[in-house]
């Protein structure tokens, strides 16, 4: 069973192909509320001791909020033929 496709749950796995250090420790995904997200983890050293850092962003970028451009009044007189 993909554990990623059920609501509300989902995955993370060591990222071995980790070159640098703003690239996460671990990736995976998750679902929430029927939407996929990627999720990221980066481990990180604090007062307390150890911990992980979370990131998530869309799987598929929603598309961009349409920008209704203001009507103009055109006449006979600006058309060029």
């Amino acid at each position: 069973m993909d554990t990623s496709k059920k609501d509300n749950s989902g995955v993370l796995f060591r990222n071995d192909k980790k070159e640098a250090h703003n690239q996460p420790d671990y990736k995976g995904n998750i679902t929430v509320a029927g939407v996929e997200y990627w999720l990221s983890a980066w481990i990180k050293d604090g007062k307390s001791g150890k911990f992980m850092g979370l990131a998530v962003n869309p799987k598929e970028s929603q598309p961009p909020a349409s920008n209704p451009r203001k009507a103009t009044n055109i006449t006979d007189d600006d058309l060029p033929f």
